[in-house]
């Protein structure tokens, strides 16, 4: 019962009363939430010549980090209500919004067409063989996805033990996973997963990066040619 209860708040959270959603993930992030987000930026490719999708984009706030710092982007969500806000947001700063509706288990795009994907504090869909498939499936050989997996306050007591418990009941996770655990929640036939863990000032986020296996297979043939000319 209390499960579903909290499954419905969270549903509610992301559509009825997304309005609420940054202010909710500021207090139980204790202000690191706009912190670990900006942690993926520095792992995708260069901004130069870059088209980079946001699965999930929520609110808006990552776009704008991401428009800031050169990128060109278009960002897809299915909640309407996070698409109105995340318009507003944009469109205040002096940005248009490239916003797409939309489901993650079938993107939108054509084959090969994006150099970087970035989702930050993914719900279930993210471990979808269905959408890490279509994720490989529009990235360029040599592109690359970013997924935020998780955050974690240090410290500990009482008041830390609490606000844990709301960070969890808001349908993430501060539970750090161990490399063998993300390659098996990301074991997609198409992609590649490295486990990355950042270190901030009073906490730690956990990043997959996810890259197409066919370009690791393109090298390899490329480095065979390349032998097998060498000794012709």
């Amino acid at each position: 019962m209390l499960r579903r209860f909290w499954r419905f708040a969270f549903r509610l959270l992301y559509n009825e009363l997304a309005f609420g959603y940054d202010r909710v993930s500021r207090l139980v992030s204790q202000g690191q939430w706009r912190a670990w987000q900006r942690t993926t930026i520095d792992c995708l490719p260069p901004p130069d010549d870059c088209l980079a999708l946001e699965l999930a984009h929520g609110t808006g706030d990552l776009q704008l980090d991401l428009l800031r710092r050169g990128y060109r982007t278009v960002a897809l969500d299915l909640s309407p209500n996070m698409g109105r806000l995340a318009q507003g947001k944009l469109r205040r700063a002096g940005h248009s919004a490239n916003l797409i509706r939309g489901d993650a288990l079938r993107l939108p795009f054509a084959d090969a067409c994006l150099n970087a994907i970035v989702c930050t504090f993914p719900t279930g869909f993210i471990l979808s063989a269905r959408a890490q498939a279509e994720m490989a499936r529009v990235l360029r050989a040599d592109g690359a996805a970013v997924v935020l997996l998780a955050g974690r306050l240090n410290g500990q007591g009482a008041a830390m033990a609490l606000i844990r418990l709301l960070y969890r009941l808001s349908g993430q996770s501060d539970a750090l996973l161990s490399d063998d655990a993300v390659s098996q929640l990301f074991a997609a036939d198409e992609l590649s997963a490295e486990s990355r863990l950042v270190q901030l000032e009073g906490s730690s986020a956990q990043l997959v990066i996810l890259s197409p296996i066919r370009a690791a297979a393109s090298l390899a043939s490329d480095m065979a040619l390349e032998s097998r000319d060498e000794l012709c």
